[in-house]
C-alpha cells in the first residue's frame, strides 16, 4: 500500500468513526468537517477532482453544522 492510498484510509476511516459519534459531542462533528477536508484533499492528489470537490462541499456543511450546534456542558466533562 502506498503513501498516498494509506492517506486515503486513514481520511475516509476518519470521516465513518467521527459520522458514528456525531451525536456523543459537538467535537465529533468538528472531526468529521476535518476528516471530509483531508478527503478532499486526498481525491484531488490522486486526480478524482469530482470527489475531491464533493468532500470539500461536505466538510464546508460539516463545519457550518458545527458552528451552529449549541454546546450543551455534559456529566464528566463532556
Amino acid at each position: 500500500m502506498d503513501a498516498l492510498t494509506l492517506f486515503g484510509l486513514v481520511a475516509v476511516t476518519a470521516m465513518l468513526v467521527c459520522y458514528a459519534m456525531e451525536q456523543r459531542s459537538h467535537w465529533y462533528v468538528l472531526g468529521f468537517a476535518l476528516a471530509c477536508a483531508l478527503g478532499s484533499i486526498y481525491g484531488f492528489l490522486q486526480g478524482a477532482w469530482p470527489f475531491g470537490l464533493v468532500e470539500a462541499i461536505w466538510a464546508g456543511v460539516a463545519l457550518r453544522r458545527w458552528m451552529l450546534k449549541p454546546r450543551t456542558l455534559q456529566a464528566g466533562g463532556g
